[in-house]
């Protein structure tokens, strides 16, 4: 796993990346702790979804994104995959038949019909079941429980001087913008959620995130 999940890093020369993560060891203990759990419980729905992915179209059932994590190191962040093998192809296809897509996804980097998506992908999506594998992510060490959401290089444009924050600590497989919105919300709004994270953070509050991040899930609030 550590191969598909193999990292490098970006130079940052104003983040001290040799500082402690956000939290120490009291975060990193709650994460392995809660990652390690989260596997045991989770394996049924695991398998079932990894049946599900393979049947749709045979395709693989796991997909590896690169994104940025702590410091600027470059990992794999891992995923049910949701969309269809050739989507970049659909997605350089659909813009260029639908200038107003181009748009949305220059601004938030989503789009909320998004032509690569399959069907089975379109559910898992909806209940944020493809984002179950980052668990392996956590364990690994490459993102914690709570935390701002893994970027691609080009978004850590969108932070401007706020990107040190982010950089600060390890992405989340949730975090405060996921139950105060998502979609719902501007990039910059997502942004100065990260920065207040970071800047309050305390296992009082992650735990607090968790919490609400079940009904936000079972409400599909701000699905992708």
């Amino acid at each position: 796993m550590r191969d598909l999940a193999k990292s490098t890093s970006l130079e940052f020369p104003h983040v001290a990346t040799d500082l402690p993560p956000l939290g120490g060891v009291a975060k990193r203990g709650f994460d392995i702790i809660g990652a390690g759990l989260g596997i045991i419980a989770l394996s049924p729905l695991f398998l079932l979804i990894a049946l599900l992915v393979k049947a749709s179209d045979g395709g693989s059932v796991f997909y590896g994104h690169r994104r940025i994590g702590r410091g600027g190191r470059i990992f794999q962040c891992l995923k049910f995959r949701t969309m269809v093998p050739n989507g970049d192809a659909v997605l350089a296809a659909h813009f260029r038949n639908d200038p107003e897509a181009r748009a949305e996804w220059d601004a938030t980097r989503k789009l909320k019909d998004d032509p690569r998506v399959t069907r089975v992908g379109t559910v898992l999506r909806k209940l944020s079941l493809d984002e179950l594998p980052q668990i392996l992510n956590i364990l690994l060490g490459d993102m914690s429980i709570v935390g701002p959401r893994p970027v691609v290089r080009d978004e850590l444009d969108y932070y401007g001087k706020a990107v040190v924050f982010y950089l600060k600590s390890r992405p989340g497989l949730t975090g405060l913008w996921q139950v105060s919105g998502r979609n719902d919300v501007s990039y910059d709004s997502r942004v100065a959620f990260d920065r207040h994270y970071v800047e309050n953070w305390s296992l009082a509050e992650d735990i607090r995130i968790i919490l609400k991040t079940v009904p936000a899930v079972c409400l599909s609030r701000g699905s992708y």
